[in-house]
């Protein structure tokens, strides 16, 4: 086997249930992560997982089965992995995987193939724009882990983030012209909609925050003559999260007299509950019930070609790095 058969690649998501019966698995393993819940108390929080899991399956299962009875994160993430599998076939032979930072396919069964398929090197590509250490840094830290349990010990290149990369911003882009396309006298409000996180992540230095804004930053440079905002979406518990929230900003949009707004979620590249629940479904009514009559939403990037053009750009960057 030649050394350029010997190269993974390995897309690392969230990952989501695909059926409703994975729900309390999910969200224990999710509940489980000290980088994405601070626990006061590291020892119990395994606990704490299993009483939460437990009273919140019921509420996650309603939000799955308004969306048909499952998320379609891996599918879509498979379809996008096969999608970059065949666009870097021209530079080379490699082997692509696919690994959940919660739920199968996992982070330790990815790193198994790759120890079977003699793997020698590897891109860690997290499938997130934005760096934060409850995502990209959980999962990059998962790999780890993973890779020592297993016994592979290869270099890996990791490509952090890249909120302003130009072939995602156009990727964005081209998806946002196709849905104003669909607005009234193709005009409408911006509203860049980002995932939220507690402020005391931001206080302690995640970047998050920041690459969000470079990401919403290099999409106004294209839609100069658009009015725009930023967003975060699904707030939840009782602490300060960033703001403001995007249901309170299409309130006060609708307050000002806008009637037309398109939301356009930055941090998400494939379709999940955050897009098809908390946009499509929440947003949507608070929107309309807000007095705003046209609500569109820009559809996940999933596996449009422009978007796999800027995977790769982004794999093979890593590699000669």
């Amino acid at each position: 086997m030649s050394e350029a058969a010997k190269v993974g690649v390995v897309l690392l998501s969230l990952g989501e249930p695909e059926s409703l019966d994975g729900v309390r698995r999910y969200l224990r393993e999710l509940l489980c992560d000290p980088d994405l819940v601070h626990f006061p108390v590291p020892a119990l929080q395994p606990l704490f997982a299993w009483a939460v899991s437990v009273c919140r399956c019921g509420r996650f299962r309603r939000r799955l089965a308004a969306m048909g009875g499952g998320s379609p994160l891996v599918r879509l993430t498979y379809e996008q992995k096969s999608a970059l599998k065949e666009a870097l076939q021209g530079s080379g032979s490699r082997h692509l995987y696919a690994a959940m930072r919660y739920g199968e396919p996992s982070t330790r069964e990815a790193v198994r193939r790759m120890r079977a398929d003699g793997v020698a090197r590897l891109v860690a590509l997290p499938l997130y724009p934005q760096y934060c250490a409850a995502t990209t840094g959980s999962s990059l830290k998962a790999l780890k882990a993973a890779m020592q349990e297993e016994g592979l010990d290869i270099p890996v290149k990791e490509v952090r983030s890249w909120p302003d990369h130009h072939g995602y911003i156009a990727a964005m882009a081209e998806q946002v012209f196709r849905t104003l396309s669909r607005a009234p006298g193709g005009k409408a409000h911006l509203l860049f909609c980002a995932h939220g996180v507690p402020e005391d992540f931001i206080k302690a230095g995640d970047p998050y925050q920041g690459e969000v804004e470079r990401t919403a930053a290099a999409l106004r440079k294209i839609f100069p003559d658009l009015p725009c905002s930023l967003a975060y979406q699904s707030r939840t518990g009782r602490g300060a999260w960033l703001g403001p929230d995007a249901e309170d900003e299409v309130r006060r949009l609708a307050r000002a007299g806008t009637a037309a707004v398109i939301v356009a979620p930055l941090s998400f590249v494939c379709d999940n509950s955050e897009t098809l629940y908390d946009l499509d479904i929440a947003l949507r009514r608070a929107a309309v019930e807000a007095g705003i009559k046209t609500f569109l939403r820009v559809p996940a990037l999933n596996d449009s070609p422009a978007f796999i053009a800027a995977l790769k750009e982004l794999v093979l960057a890593a590699e000669a790095s």
